[in-house]
Order: structure tokens, then C-alpha cells, then sequence
């Protein structure tokens, strides 16, 4: 599994999972410490606001599912596949990505609940559009899965079993970016508040117009060596 990764997988699953570190620390700080890149928490809470009766809280928190769920499927439209593969619309994505948190910013900064809502949708729409690639499952907005590969390889590696080194770098890559998000996206809120999420909303931009530069040019010389 995992043992042909290519240049610009690894480099996008790190900076991507770096931008979902950035905006989960935010949305944590600033919005009523919830999560925004992760649901496990969310669904929690839910439960609970509905068990509480507390009507209010649990729309709110529906309006999260919903908003994540929202840009998975828009990912969904724009990119039409479950598997990483040079020529999908992943620039596109990724454009519309940054838009939609450059756009929550102001939105989080007057105190409006529509500021985390964009932000789900974001990374939604980021985490749907990274899903497998040559067997690899890549989740970039969270890191349960990560460190559940981890362990297995870690099990296997023991009871002396092969085990895909690859496969266990690309979990080190993803948590390791993840964490370094959370450092410089906390240091970047206590220093500027929630314009700290315009550092996650030009990471993704710049990620996206380096993919699609780098397609086309991938493309272009292809075609090339085809007519020869």
C-alpha cells in the first residue's frame, strides 16, 4: 500500500493538513472551543444539546455537520472521483478553498455564526477532494485515522510482518504538518486574531495554482513525448 506516492501528493497532503491544523485551532480559540475540521467532536455535542434540550446550541451545531457535509459535496461536483489523479479540477477546488476563508474572516471577526459555517465548508471541500491515492488513504482535515495507521504499522512491524514504510512516512507527514499547524495557527490568533486564518486561505491558494501550473506543464510535456 502506498509504495508509489508522487512528488506533489506528499507535498500537497502536508501543506493541506497544515491549513486544516491553522483553522482548527482558530475556529477552537475563537468560536466556543469547537472543532471545524473534524466531526467526531461536533456529533458529540450534538447529542448532547439534544439530550439537554438546549434547541439553540444544537442547531448550531447541525449547521456545522451540514456545512462540512455541504463542501464534501461540492468537492463531490467539481472534482467527480474518490482517487488523487493528475488532470482532476483540484486547482479549482482549491481556489474556491481559499475564497471561502478569506471570506469567514471578517465574518468571525463581527461575532456572525457565519464565519465557522464557510470555514466547515472549507475544509469539507478540502478533505473530500484528498481522499485515496495508489491504495493510500489520505484524510488531511484529521489525524484519528493517521494515528491509527500508525499503531497498525507499529503492530505489524513488531510481530515482524511487512510493513509499508511509505505508508507509515505519509502518517508521520500528515500529523507531523497537523500539529505544526495547530503551533503557528495559535501563535498566529494570540498575535492577530482571526485574520490568522488568511495564512491558511493563501497556502491554499498558492497550493492550488502550483498544482495546476504543475499539471499543465505535466500534461504538456506528456502530449509531447506521445507525438514522438
Amino acid at each position: 500500500m502506498a509504495e508509489r506516492l508522487a512528488t506533489w501528493v506528499w507535498v500537497g497532503a502536508s501543506a493541506l493538513a497544515l491549513v486544516a491544523g491553522m483553522v482548527n485551532v482558530v475556529g477552537y480559540l475563537g468560536f466556543e472551543h469547537q472543532a471545524i475540521t473534524h466531526l467526531t467532536g461536533t456529533t458529540t455535542l450534538l447529542g448532547s444539546a439534544l439530550a439537554g434540550g438546549d434547541l439553540h446550541a444544537a442547531g448550531q451545531l447541525a449547521a456545522m455537520l451540514l456545512a462540512f457535509v455541504g463542501g464534501a459535496t461540492l468537492s463531490g461536483l467539481l472534482v467527480q472521483d474518490s482517487v488523487l489523479r493528475l488532470g482532476r479540477r483540484y486547482g479549482v477546488a482549491l481556489a474556491i478553498e481559499a475564497v471561502l476563508l478569506a471570506l469567514a474572516v471578517p465574518l468571525f471577526t463581527r461575532g456572525s455564526f457565519a464565519g465557522p459555517v464557510l470555514a466547515a465548508v472549507a475544509i469539507g471541500l478540502q478533505n473530500a477532494m484528498a481522499t485515496t491515492y495508489s491504495g493510500a488513504i489520505i484524510r488531511t482535515s484529521h489525524v484519528s485515522g493517521m494515528f491509527t495507521d500508525l499503531g497498525i504499522t507499529l503492530g505489524h512491524a513488531l510481530r515482524g510482518l511487512p510493513v509499508a514504510r511509505r505508508r507509515l512516512w505519509l502518517c508521520l507527514v500528515i500529523i507531523t504538518s497537523f500539529l505544526a499547524g495547530g503551533i503557528l495557527g495559535a501563535l498566529a490568533f494570540h498575535a492577530v486574531d482571526y485574520r490568522a486564518l488568511y495564512f491558511p486561505a493563501v497556502l491554499t491558494g498558492v497550493t492550488g495554482l502550483s498544482y495546476a501550473a504543475w499539471k499543465h506543464v505535466k500534461l504538456n510535456a506528456d502530449q509531447s513525448g506521445n507525438r514522438r
